[in-house]
């Protein structure tokens, strides 16, 4: 319990203070809400545990793609710049759909941007079974088999975690951070189509 709730605290903590600071450089409600997304996003690498073959080498890079409309600008790059986790730093790239989503093997991130939800099972359909931490916002991006999807709540950024989706993609969800999430469950997640 004590344990939650330093995760929380700390949570918290860094959703303030990014809250502060994009409030200080843009001024509106939409700039903060992104700046706290690109945090989020920085902080779920260190809760996600890929497979030791995600990665070409020891040191290779986390790779944060975004695809389509990037509602982030800078914002992301900004966030993870100069920051490592274990040997590894971090590199933004930014993607336009295509059918062809070879250019997604090297992404251990991947935030789908509402501007995509016309594409969104074609995607996750395209990546399934790879080991990528899929992100989104749009309504029902879990349930379809994204593994993590941000909501608002009282005009908070909050999130839901498909676990199916992540074991899918071979991908460790610390407990720590799922303690803070909204479970997708198993039915919600495969209720569509098994298989």
């Amino acid at each position: 319990m004590l344990r939650r709730l330093g995760i929380l605290i700390a949570i918290l903590g860094m959703t303030l203070n990014v809250a502060s600071t994009a409030d200080a450089q843009a001024g509106d409600a939409d700039s903060s809400e992104y700046l706290i997304k690109a945090g989020f996003i920085y902080n779920f690498a260190k809760f996600v545990e890929w497979p030791s073959a995600a990665f070409s080498q020891a040191d290779s890079p986390i790779v944060i793609g975004v695809l389509g409309t990037d509602p982030f600008g800078n914002v992301l790059d900004r966030i993870v710049e100069d920051k490592k986790i274990g040997p590894r730093g971090f590199v933004v790239r930014r993607y336009k759909w295509g059918k062809d989503l070879k250019d997604f093997k090297d992404c251990k991130i991947l935030f789908v941007s509402a501007s995509e939800k016309a594409h969104i099972d074609e995607i996750l359909q395209g990546v399934k079974g790879l080991p990528i931490l899929t992100v989104g916002e749009t309504p029902g991006f879990a349930e379809r088999g994204g593994v993590i999807r941000f909501t608002l709540e009282d005009n908070r950024v909050r999130f839901e975690v498909n676990v199916d989706a992540a074991h899918q993609a071979d991908l460790n969800i610390s407990s720590r951070l799922l303690t803070l999430a909204k479970i997708i469950p198993q039915t919600a997640a495969t209720g569509r189509n098994p298989g």
